[in-house]
């Protein structure tokens, strides 16, 4: 085979055939940013009479006196500065409708999807949790009954109802799903009445018969923001107002857990109770000092009484803040009491500096709250209580003081990076909008989605700039 040397290979195309030329692209329009561009934008800014004038007054310097007459520089100068003016106008004219074609034609940007794990997918990820969750039975005497038990995935088979599930549940609707029709607030609202006890309030379920104030006010708190009758809030809040008074369940109103659970409640429900400031009273007496960190202020299990201190707590303290804050807002407060707060928040400040660097300020606890049990006095009633305690801890470094009592303790930064550490453990903790307290039926609890996302929600927000 002969090869030809010299000659270009042939291109690969239709037999026989040479291909087409390749057609020479149009002159390319100059960038935006171009000198030619930047010096006529200047020009179109610098106004047309004013580079008329200068053009004007440059040639009257420039043009020799022995031109014939002072009258005839004055009209070449002038007439040359006419044109150098009509000149920039034409060319800024030229400039801002080529801007103008250029903005019509561009179609205007899609809207980014939101990235993948955000807060409206979380949220809607929940929403289906509560869906697959919700138990409709039927109960004789009482109706239909349409709520939550204790897990999001105790329900298959349905199971009943539980007042603190419902409540919870109840809460989660309204702030995911205020619009939306597939399970309606007004029935859920509807079976926390139902599961009413015929004394009056509710209870837990491993409570027994009689109504115990940190549930009442829970589903009292939940009823308000549903808008319920206010009158038929009144009446019940009368009906329960034993239940508030430390001498009528001295073990339960000297714990910190139902303590700040009823002032939370009723600040909701009833904010003109006349309990609410015995309530935060007894609140803020139960702090102790802790000298383990600057000798601040704190609150453990149990309120504090003269006979001893309780250990210090964080999901205790932080839970303390968070209702003291709410009080202060709705009832404002004293020197006292916004000092007792203050040390609160500068005890949860100051864990980073503790031997174990503050990170188990953020791990979960468990504790039992033990009472004589109403239908046999021999007998000790148990409520097994879990605290969310990154959760807490993330509320309270988000109350409205908090950020003023860090910028005096430990400075913006750290407070910052605190309160992102605890975020990051609450987010860290669910898998499609369902927080794990463990792997089994009782491990997905509808109050801590309820505390998740609320902490989700509130970040979100503070971290936003419009």
């Amino acid at each position: 085979m002969m090869l030809r040397q010299g000659l270009p290979p042939r291109r690969s195309g239709a037999a026989g055939r040479s291909p087409a030329p390749e057609p020479t692209p149009p002159p390319a329009a100059a960038p935006p940013d171009s000198a030619p561009t930047r010096l006529l934008t200047w020009l179109g800014r610098l106004g047309v009479p004013a580079a008329a004038f200068a053009v004007f007054q440059t040639l009257l310097g420039i043009l020799p006196q022995s031109l014939a007459g002072e009258a005839a520089r004055y009209c070449v100068a002038a007439t040359a500065g006419v044109g150098v003016g009509v000149v920039v106008w034409l060319a800024a004219a030229l400039l801002r409708t080529r801007a103008t074609a250029a903005a019509v034609a561009a179609p205007p940007p899609a809207p980014a999807p939101p990235p993948a794990g955000s807060l409206p997918e979380l949220m809607d990820g929940t929403y289906q949790a509560l869906r697959r969750g919700l138990s409709v039975i039927e109960v004789a005497g009482r109706g239909p009954l349409i709520g939550w038990p204790h897990s999001l995935a105790e329900s298959d088979p349905p199971v009943h109802p539980t007042a603190f599930g419902t409540a919870y549940g109840l809460h989660l609707l309204l702030d995911i799903a205020p619009y939306d029709g597939r399970i309606r607030a007004g029935q859920v609202a509807e079976t926390l009445w139902r599961l009413r006890l015929p004394g009056g309030g509710w209870a837990a379920r491993s409570q027994g018969s009689g109504a115990r104030p940190e549930v009442s006010a829970i589903v009292l708190g939940a009823l308000a923001r549903a808008g319920a009758d206010p009158r038929l809030l009144e009446a019940e809040i009368r009906s329960c107002e034993v239940l508030w008074d430390p001498d009528h369940d001295a073990s339960g109103l000297a714990n910190t857990y139902v303590v700040t659970n009823v002032l939370r409640g009723l600040l909701r429900a009833a904010p003109g109770s006349t309990a609410l400031d015995g309530l935060r009273e007894v609140l803020v007496n139960g702090a102790t000092a802790d000298p383990a960190r600057g000798n601040h202020r704190c609150w453990g299990a149990a309120l504090a009484t003269g006979r001893g201190n309780p250990a210090p707590s964080a999901a205790h303290t932080a839970r303390a803040v968070v209702a003291l804050d709410r009080a202060a807002r709705v009832l404002g407060e004293d020197e006292r009491q916004r000092t007792v707060r203050e040390e609160g928040l500068r005890w949860l400040l100051a864990g980073p500096a503790t031997p174990t660097g503050g990170i188990g300020d953020l791990q979960n606890c468990q504790e039992e709250v033990r009472r004589r049990d109403q239908e046999d006095p021999l007998h000790q009633e148990l409520l097994s209580v879990r605290h969310f305690a990154a959760a807490w801890v993330a509320r309270a470094l988000m109350t409205d003081g908090a950020r003023k009592v860090a910028a005096e303790e430990v400075g913006l930064p750290a407070w910052e990076a605190q309160l992102t550490t605890a975020v990051t453990r609450v987010h860290g903790m669910q898998r499609g909008g369902v927080w794990r307290w463990d792997d089994g039926p009782m491990g997905h609890p509808v109050w801590m989605a309820y505390q998740g996302l609320s902490v989700l929600r509130r970040h979100a927000l503070m971290v936003y700039r419009p």
